[in-house]
């Protein structure tokens, strides 16, 4: 699989205040890869690092095996981008706003433009001025804005702040979609972790300026996890337990009992001791979301 962004021993400060530190990572293509962290840890100047906005004072960058210092008019043709001002015109109509990166990027299709107004629920707002749209209408002109070109590869920076909680599900599938049905490389930045927990293939942690860790949310749970809570439903009460899941026991109420287990593959065997004292509706492994993932690696790299 074709390697698409590398960053080796990237720098890169601010009038003396360092932004990016020793930053390494990479992707491959077909990826959909969150960056993630809280706001101020160098997300942004990243993804302006990538686009060739900016430039590095050390390391290696390459995007398709191009240096977006010498190339980065190549990469942006390459590339669509998403930020939180998302770069419009407000004083041009949705349409003509798309109309003019059409001309920009060299688009050969003009009907994308309209298939895209109707993609993101734009179509009845096309001649309306941009300055007088929601903050979720101007976040879905954005992202058809980075996809007119049809980008091989797409910088999402925050993309879904802004949005109530359908407009979020709907530009996530969009982009689930995309990237399974035409292989496009997504880098998504966010601070929101509960919008990507299944949308990612693998994450990277950023504080202050670098990666602290990264993996797909089954190597970080591997490698953070040291114990299990497991939440069953049942009609199973705390009295009807043998003493040794007596011991594992945390948690009871009316009908739920919660099980602490040191390692994954003990969960059949207490589920098996359990169906041999009556039924078992659900269980579910508690703590193991990506929030909660985000914070022991936090606290470990303290």
């Amino acid at each position: 699989m074709e390697q698409i962004i590398s960053v080796s021993g990237v720098y890169k400060s601010y009038q003396k205040e360092q932004a990016i530190k020793d930053l390494n990572f990479s992707t491959k293509e077909g990826e959909i890869v969150g960056l993630l962290g809280p706001n101020g840890c160098g997300k942004t100047t990243t993804v302006r690092l990538l686009n060739g906005v900016i430039a590095a004072e050390q390391g290696k960058i390459e995007v398709f095996g191009l240096d977006p210092k010498e190339a980065g008019d190549k990469i942006r043709l390459l590339s669509g981008v998403l930020t939180e001002s998302a770069g419009l015109y407000p004083n041009l109509s949705g349409k003509a706003n798309l109309e003019f990166f059409y001309e920009l990027y060299g688009v050969e299709q003009k009907e994308r433009i309209d298939n895209l107004l109707k993609d993101f629920g734009l179509w009845e707002h096309k001649d309306k001025k941009v300055g007088s749209y929601s903050t979720g209408m101007k976040k879905r002109l954005g992202i058809a804005k980075a996809l007119l070109h049809s980008p091989r590869l797409l910088f999402l920076d925050e993309p879904t702040n802004g949005l109530d909680p359908e407009g979020a599900r709907d530009l996530l599938e969009y982009i689930a979609r995309l990237n399974e049905e035409k292989g496009v490389t997504v880098l998504i930045c966010t601070h929101i972790l509960t919008h990507i927990e299944t949308l990612c293939d693998r994450f990277l942690f950023m504080a202050d300026g670098t990666v602290i860790e990264e993996g797909t949310l089954s190597q970080i749970e591997a490698k953070y996890l040291k114990e299990f809570l497991i939440e069953i439903e049942t009609d199973i009460t705390e009295y009807a337990l043998s003493s040794d899941l007596r011991e594992e026991l945390v948690e009871s109420n009316s009908n739920k009992l919660i099980f602490k287990v040191k390692r994954k593959e003990h969960i059949p065997d207490l589920l098996k001791a359990l169906l041999e004292l009556g039924p078992v509706y659900t269980s579910r492994i508690l703590g193991r979301d990506l929030e909660t993932m985000y914070f022991k690696i936090r606290e470990a790299k303290k």
